[in-house]
Order: structure tokens, then C-alpha cells, then sequence
């Protein structure tokens, strides 16, 4: 049953149509039967999914709505927004998972009857895998205006708050106008809607227990809440699945585990599931929370206590003691509660600064461990060396709850252009008599440009360093990687617990050896690219061929045209726009769903299409395989029709790609359709192919010799001024 209320932006027409924004706005310019707005603004206006579904279909611009992009806008176009239309479609999904007889017998009829009767239904489930107060009806047809994470137009939480909202953040703002500052009770994450409430999301339901039963009732879920996630990157900062399993390994196996900033629930999702295991989560956004709460109870059998509030303002689960707890705080949040919370006696480790609000988590979350139990925090890497903290970390280092601390890469986490720290506590059941922290810094995985580190090697070198120092209380020193440090050593006037400060640098013979092989490789390189230089060009009166496009040649059967960046699973190596103008191998991850990722095959071609630049890109054995991300077009030619190189060079011109390029305030974006190349016999594409991979290749290797220099210099630089290098 389709949804006649249902809106869809240009952008939603676009991603439906499989076409770029510039073409619907073509559209509605030169076909005057193109549906009217019926909503949004003058700049940005929506659509009536049903009226839009129609026009193309009678067009020929489109045969049939693929059943995850019409749930998915039904979901976007949702009218109390796409949060409220997650909860909804969670709590069917988790009532499909758990009781589908009831599914079946509550959907049949009207709407009206279904929303009428899943109430009842919903309790069934919700009571026993949320508690008692998850089984009441919520009254209310709306969030209330004064919530402090929920924007009182938008019914979402605030964009532009003192600190995100991610998969591990308070989404509290409380410093914003009209928002009360005071400590608000605790409320749980997750009530079971009225029927009055439930009755817009009916079609949504109907289409989401569809997409449940061609993916799974889980799959459906973690889909639509991708897709969302992906489709609103600046409401989220989101914490990447590597780093939270890095973050759970460290934690440990536990029964029962904490997180009191739990976003949509990325960290509890990496936890080991484990017999009669216990999660509790808490979020200031009550939507965030209710998310965090339905994702959970679908990925496993535990018990989940969900609660929407402040948690250093109102914690929600004062009495419990858990094996575990993993956090990634807000950071540098200035308005946490530093007034009111003077006496609290969470701070068993001293009073934190205002300015030291991620100190006021860590103790937080030692309170709330049980004896013997493992901490641990994402932390700003300032956390570790301000001196407005120094008393509590001496604290914790005097008193055996700090055991580790380790720096990680540039780029694993947001904010990307900062090394965050992780900190690792353990609730102390005794001071021990000499104490040692371990301090390990991977920054030697960075991955180049901007593309992730080297998280295989990130996991060995810190879950193998971590593991040794458990099991005895020390490491054997690992110059450059890890040391454990005598606590006496850091109890100075600064108490700097910053790893690259207290690490050897890595042993003189090993560096000597890398700055020679780099100097070998890059002389290698350097002749390579002799050799690669092209030969003077024969000059040649301007060709005047017959042109054909891109966008002629898809519908011709040519080439095929695909987007990427929808979702795809959490393994799979991810090709990203910054890997194609680098020319690097794929660094990047998508949104962690079943749908069907868009694979890259050899010859395939790949052209960015935002910032403006000249760039496409062949793929070849090494890369085939990885998922296609975002802001990318993937072209694969007819290799009877088409040779892949000639089409690749061809679309690189500039005076092509300015033609194709349209332009907004802040950025630049390519009408890949609209690339334009000449008709020519296979034989001669194929003449002008083997040019242009040439060309492919002269540019690798200068590209490479660049790194290689860098690499040298810096080593050297390094060298000279450590001493491990001689001036002659």
C-alpha cells in the first residue's frame, strides 16, 4: 500500500530515478506535467512520493520502485520525521522477529484496525525485553518542545549543539535558548506507541515487514537506520565499527556492560554476546536512546535497560555495578553539570574543572564497575596532558585505576585530524604496592592521505600489548610502540600522560635500515619515471569528430551507470572518492547494512563527482572487488563496444568536465551524463587507450616518487635531530 502523504525531495527523485540533482531540476523546468510541490521550502521543496512514483513510471524514467528505496522514503517523508519513523518501524520489526503469528494477525484489515490493535501487541514484547515501563502506552502524540535533545520545529535533535550527536554522544544542549538547565529525571528509552501515533506509520510498517521478510527483521533495521545515519552526516559523528570492537576487545568478555553515551548503539554492538548478559544504555536524546534500545534487542537475546537523560545530571541506573562499561563522551563540553554536582560522590577521584568534562565521565563510569571491572574511554588526546586535570590523573595513576593509555592514528575517529586517545580503567579492589601504566602509541598506522589507518595492524599492536601487560603488570619495553611506565615516573608537577613523551624512539638500527630502503625504492622510482616520461608531442590539426555522452551511450547498453555509497557490509573494503584522486588502494567503510553493495570488477571506470576535478580512474585486479563509496560513479563499458582506457582518458579532459560541471556556493558537481567522447572505430579507441594508461602509469610513478621523497626527508630530519643519524 503506497503512502499518499509520503514527501521525497529532488534528492530522494534522484537517488529513485538513478540520475544526478540537475537532471530532476531539468525536469520540472521543461515538462510542465511534472508533480507540483506539495511541502518543504522555495528552495529546497518536497514531493508527493505517489504523484512522483507515477510521473516517472509514465515517462519510461523508471519500471518499479526497488522495495527498499520506497520504504526508505516513506521513512524520510515520514510526518513527526524520520526518528519517530525509526522507533515505529523498530518496534514492528522487533514484534515481526520475536511473534510473527501477531504480526500477521494485527496487519490484516485497515490501517485503522492495525494501529488500533499493535499496541496491545507491541507490549507483548516490549515488557519482557525492555521492563515494565516500556510496556506503557505513551500518551503524548509528540515529543515536548522543552526536551532538551529534541528541536522543538524538527522534532530532531539539534544540529548545532556543543557536541554532536553520534553513536556514543550526549545529545544535550542545554545551553541553548529556552532550554532548562536543570537535572531532569531519567525517563525510559522506550515506550510503546499509541494507536493515534502509530496511525501515519502504518504504510511504513506494511512496507518495512515486507523489506523484513526478503531480508530479515535485523537486516531491515540496520538498513533503514544506515541509510539514515549516511543520509544526515552532520547530525552524527559517528564512531567507527573497527574502533568499537577495538574498544570491546580491550574491555574484555563481560556479563553485563554499560554505556551512559550511547548514541545509536555502536559500542554495546560490538560487545561478545554471552549467556543471561545484561546492557544498559542511556542517551540525552530520547530518540537516539529508544534506537540504541530496538537495535540491540535485534541483534541478540540480552537483556537491554534503555533510559533517555542526562547522565551525569540524571543517571538512570545509580545502583548497578556492571563488569563493563565503554564510552565515547562529548568532548570539551563546557555546560555538564560542574554547578549542580559539587558534592556528588561520583567524584571519588577528585572534583573535575568545568573545563574538564571528560574526567567527570571517566569517573563516571568507575562508579558505576563493579570491583575488578574494565573501563574503557574515548578521549580527546588534550585530556591526557591538561593541567587543569593533573590532580585526578595523578589520582587515578596513585590508586591503580588508570592501567593504560594509548594514542591511536590520525583518522580513526572524529574529529579526523587529531590522534584521540583510548583510555583503559579498572575499578582497583586493592592500591597495589608499585603500580605501572601502560602507554602504547600506533601512530606508525596512520594511512596515507585521508584515507583510515591500518586498523589490522592497530588491533594486533594494542590488543598483543595489552594482553602482556595484563597477564604480569608490566611489558617488556617496545621502542616506539609501548612501554610500561613506574606510576612514580609520571607523578611530576604536569602529570603528562601523553605516550609519544614517554616512549623510546624506535631502536637506531632499525631506523637506519628503513631511511635506506626508502632512499633505494625512491632511486628505483625516480628512474622508473624516467623511463615513463612521454615522448615530445607531434603537433596535429584540432579533430573535429561526431561526439556522443555518456548518459547515450548507458541507455544505447554501451556501458552500464551505477552510484555508490548507500550501505553495504561492515568487511568489505571500500573504494572512496579521496582513493581515486590519490590513486591509493580502497581506505574508506560504509553503513553497515544488507544492502547490496555496488562491487568494482577490472575495467570497470570510476569518476568523482564532487570538487571540480579533472579524475577517472580504471580499476584493476588489485582494486576489483571493493565496494563503491559515496560521491562516486562507477561506468562499466561493453568491451566490444567500448575500450575502458580510451573512455577513462577521454572523460578527463578539462574542457569536458567544465561542460559537465554544474556549480553551488560551496562546492562543485559533474553531470557524469553529460561527459562527452567521440564516436570512434574499436581499433582506434583502443590506439588511444594504450596512451592513455601510459599516461596512468607516468603519473603513478611521480606520484609515488612524491611520497617517497616526503618520506625521506622527514626520516632524515628525524634522524639528525634524534641522533641516530650522523651529520656525515
Amino acid at each position: 500500500m503506497q503512502d499518499n502523504a509520503t514527501e521525497v525531495t529532488a534528492a530522494g527523485i534522484a537517488r529513485l530515478a538513478g540520475v544526478g540533482r540537475a537532471a530532476v531540476s531539468n525536469w520540472r523546468r521543461r515538462h510542465a506535467d511534472f508533480p507540483k510541490p506539495v511541502g518543504g521550502t522555495e528552495t529546497s521543496p518536497s514531493f508527493a512520493l505517489a504523484e512522483v512514483e507515477a510521473w516517472l513510471r509514465e515517462q519510461g524514467k523508471l519500471a518499479e520502485v526497488p522495495l527498499r528505496e520506497r520504504v526508505w522514503q516513506q521513512l524520510a517523508g515520514h510526518p513527526e520525521g524520520p526518528l519517530t519513523a525509526l522507533v515505529h518501524t523498530g518496534c514492528v520489526l522487533l514484534l515481526i522477529h520475536e511473534r510473527p503469528t501477531v504480526w500477521l494477525d494485527v496487519s490484516a484489515g485497515s490501517d485503522e484496525r492495525l494501529a488500533a490493535m499493535l499496541p496491545g501487541a507491541l507490549e507483548q514484547v516490549l515488557t519482557p525485553r525492555f521492563g515494565a515501563a516500556a510496556g506503557r502506552a505513551n500518551p503524548g502524540a509528540k515529543v515536548a518542545a522543552s526536551d532538551p535533545a529534541v528541536n522543538a520545529s524538527t522534532g530532531q535533535p539539534p544540529v548545532n549543539t556543543p557536541t554532536a550527536v553520534h553513536t556514543s554522544s550526549v545529545a544535550h544542549d542545554a545551553a541553548s535558548p529556552g532550554h532548562s538547565t536543570s537535572a531532569d529525571p531519567a525517563a525510559s528509552a522506550l515506550r510503546t506507541p499509541s494507536g493515534p501515533q502509530l496511525l501515519p506509520s502504518a504504510p511504513l510498517l506494511r512496507g518495512a515487514a515486507e523489506l523484513a521478510a526478503e531480508l530479515g527483521a535485523r537486516q531491515a533495521y540496520e538498513f533503514l537506520l544506515g541509510r539514515h545515519l549516511d543520509a544526515n552526516p552532520r547530525q552524527y559523528t559517528l564512531t567507527p565499527a573497527e574502533l568499537a570492537r577495538l574498544m570491546a576487545d580491550l574491555a574484555g568478555p563481560a556479563r553485563s556492560v554499560l554505556d551512559p553515551a550511547c548514541g545509536t548503539g555502536a559500542l554495546l554492538r560490538a560487545v561478545d554476546t554471552r549467556p543471561e548478559q545484561e546492557l544498559y544504555a542511556q542517551d540525552g536524546a530520547p530518540h537516539l536512546a529508544a534506537l540504541t534500545a530496538l537495535r540491540l534487542a535485534l541483534h541478540s537475546r540480552a537483556a537491554v535497560r534503555g533510559a533517555a537523560g542526562d547522565t551525569l545530571r540524571a543517571d538512570a541506573h545509580p545502583e548497578v555495578r556492571v563488569d563493563a562499561v565503554l564510552c565515547h563522551p562529548p568532548f570539551n563540553e563546557r555546560n555538564w553539570g560542574h554547578d549542580e554536582l559539587a558534592y556528588d560522590p561520583r567524584w571519588e577521584y577528585g572534583f573535575p574543572a568545568r573545563t574538564e568534562s571528560e574526567l567527570a565521565w571517566v569517573q563516571h563510569a568507575l562508579a558505576r564497575l563493579a570491583d575488578g571491572g574494565t573501563a574503557v574511554l574515548l578521549m580527546p588526546p588534550a585530556a591526557a596532558s591538561r593541567r587543569s586535570g593533573r590532580r585526578i590523573r595523578a589520582d587515578l595513576l596513585r590508586r591503580g585505576a588508570l592501567r593504560a593509555v594509548v594514542a591511536l592514528p590520525v583518522g580513526a575517529a572524529p574529529p579526523y585530524n587529531i590522534p584521540l586517545h583510548l583510555w583503559v580503567l579498572r575499578r582497583p579492589d586493592r592500591t597495589p604496592a608499585a603500580p605501572e601504566v601502560l602507554l602504547v602509541d600506533t601512530g606508525r598506522f596512520a594511512g596515507e592521505g585521508r584515507g583510515g589507518p591500518d586498523w589490522e595492524a592497530v588491533r594486533e599492536a594494542v590488543l598483543d600489548a595489552w594482553r602482556g601487560f595484563a597477564r604480569g603488570g608490566r611489558l617488556e619495553e617496545r621502542p616506539g610502540l609501548a612501554r610500561s611506565v613506574p606510576v612514580i615516573e609520571l607523578l611530576d608537577d604536569d602529570v603528562d600522560l601523553a605516550p609519544a613523551r614517554h616512549l623510546p624512539p624506535p631502536a637506531v638500527a632499525d631506523g637506519a635500515e628503513q631511511l635506506t630502503a626508502v632512499r633505494d625504492r625512491l632511486g628505483v622510482t625516480l628512474r622508473l619515471t624516467a623511463d615513463l616520461t612521454p615522448p615530445p608531442a607531434d603537433p596535429a590539426p584540432p579533430a573535429r569528430w561526431p561526439l556522443t555522452t555518456v548518459g547515450e551511450l548507458a541507455r544505447g547498453g554501451a556501458l552500464v551507470l551505477r552510484t555508490g555509497g548507500n550501505g553495504g557490509h561492515a568487511r568489505v573494503p571500500v573504494l572512496t572518492d579521496h582513493d581515486v584522486l590519490a590513486a591509493t588502494a580502497p581506505t574508506g567503510t560504509l553503513p553497515e547494512s544488507e544492502e547490496e553493495a555496488v562491487l568494482t570488477e577490472p575495467g570497470d571506470v570510476v569518476v568523482p563527482v564532487l570538487g571540480g576535478g579533472s579524475v577517472a580512474r580504471v580499476i584493476d585486479d588489485v582494486t576489483a572487488g571493493a565496494a563503491l563509496g559515496r560521491s562516486l560513479v562507477l561506468l562499466r563499458p561493453d568491451r566490444t563496444a567500448l575500450d575502458p582506457w580510451f573512455l577513462a582518458g577521454f572523460l578527463r579532459g578539462t574542457a569536458n568536465n567544465r561542460q559537465a560541471s554544474s556549480y553551488a556556493s560551496t562546492a562543485t558537481r559533474l553531470d557524469v551524463r553529460r561527459l562527452q567522447l567521440p564516436r570512434l572505430p574499436l581499433d582506434e579507441q583502443r590506439r588511444y587507450g594504450a596512451r592513455f594508461r601510459a599516461l596512468d602509469e607516468f603519473e603513478r610513478a611521480l606520484r609515488l616518487a612524491s611520497r617517497l621523497g616526503e618520506q625521506l626527508v622527514r626520516g632524515m630530519y628525524d634522524g639528525l635531530t634524534d641522533g641516530t643519524v650522523a651529520p656525515d
